[in-house]
């Protein structure tokens, strides 16, 4: 065989016999070394700006740090401090939980019901109705909107038809009302929920094959609710989860809506939040040994949130 042939054939995988799990895969990284310089990139900026915040919020959890002082470790302190000691931080619990509760499955259900109407429309049809319904969660404006709305005074849209229809004679003070904030500020997120989960979903739904309707339609499968649970969803398992993923995110942090529409903080913290609590003691008091505490606390939720509905997802179709 000549020296071009040697070079161009392809190089034989390394045997795993008699070979420790370290030593074979460092072997096989040196194999494919050129996909890994080519992945490096990607791996360099992810675990520089995700993997590494998230552990250094888990390390200064531990300790008392305000920037400009060297930390010194209190250990649980800050935690302890947290359940026992700080009742603004349960509401934030509280509330934050009710949020995600609330929108996090109706705007995953309704991303997915949405996004298989869409499917079922014709393919420039298709193009703009996606459109219009994805704008709202790119749109920067959609708070405003919402706010002049629900307007305190007799020029928002709301309190006008209300007084003009005789519903109301005074003009509501819609976000200086605790009973109104929180319920607008949920409908609001719902509004604004059909976003990159939303355009998975349609991805998801157009990737699955034709022929396998017509080979369950042999089968015995005689509506679209039946093609849709056993044809449709088992075929998006990776579209479902990563907009599950996606929606628990979007859920949990909020925090943007309720401070764009009743600031920071909300009246008699109504709408206060486990994201307003880290923003308040890590960007204006500086505490970010007790911040950290609290983003990690919020990690632990979410990633308990995505394990559970990772076991759900794959109960999808049996």
């Amino acid at each position: 065989m000549s020296d071009n042939a040697k070079a161009a054939a392809p190089r034989k995988p390394v045997a795993r016999k008699d070979m420790t799990r370290w030593q074979w895969t460092w072997k096989e990284m040196k194999r494919n070394y050129a996909a890994y310089l080519m992945c490096a990139p990607f791996f360099l900026i992810f675990f520089t700006f995700t993997v590494g915040p998230v552990v250094l919020s888990i390390y200064y959890s531990f300790t008392v740090f305000n920037l400009i002082q060297p930390e010194h470790f209190v250990w649980l302190e800050n935690y302890m401090r947290l359940i026992f000691d700080d009742d603004t931080f349960l509401k934030a619990i509280e509330n934050t939980l009710i949020f995600a509760v609330v929108t996090g499955p109706v705007s995953y259900l309704l991303s997915l019901v949405t996004a298989w109407f869409i499917n079922e429309l014709a393919p420039k049809i298709r193009a703009v109705v996606t459109l219009i319904f994805y704008a709202p969660s790119i749109s920067g404006g959609v708070y405003l909107i919402w706010k002049v709305a629900f307007d305190g005074d007799e020029y928002g849209y709301v309190n006008s038809l209300l007084m003009r229809y005789g519903i109301e004679t005074q003009p509501i003070l819609f976000f200086q009302n605790a009973t109104y904030v929180m319920p607008i500020c949920i409908v609001v997120a719902l509004w604004t929920s059909l976003g990159v989960a939303f355009l998975s979903f349609i991805g998801g739904l157009q990737a699955v094959d034709k022929a396998q309707y017509e080979a369950g339609a042999v089968d015995g499968i005689r509506n679209r609710w039946q093609e849709f649970w056993y044809i449709t969803l088992p075929n998006m398992k990776q579209q479902l989860l990563f907009g599950a993923v996606m929606s628990i995110t979007q859920s949990f942090g909020f925090g943007d809506i309720v401070t764009a529409l009743a600031g920071f903080p909300s009246v008699n913290y109504c709408a206060w939040t486990i994201v307003h609590h880290l923003q308040d003691y890590g960007g204006q008091r500086f505490e970010v040994g007790y911040a950290s505490a609290i983003a990690t606390i919020l990690f632990a939720i979410m990633i308990g949130s995505n394990m559970l509905v990772n076991k759900i997802l794959s109960k999808v179709g049996q």
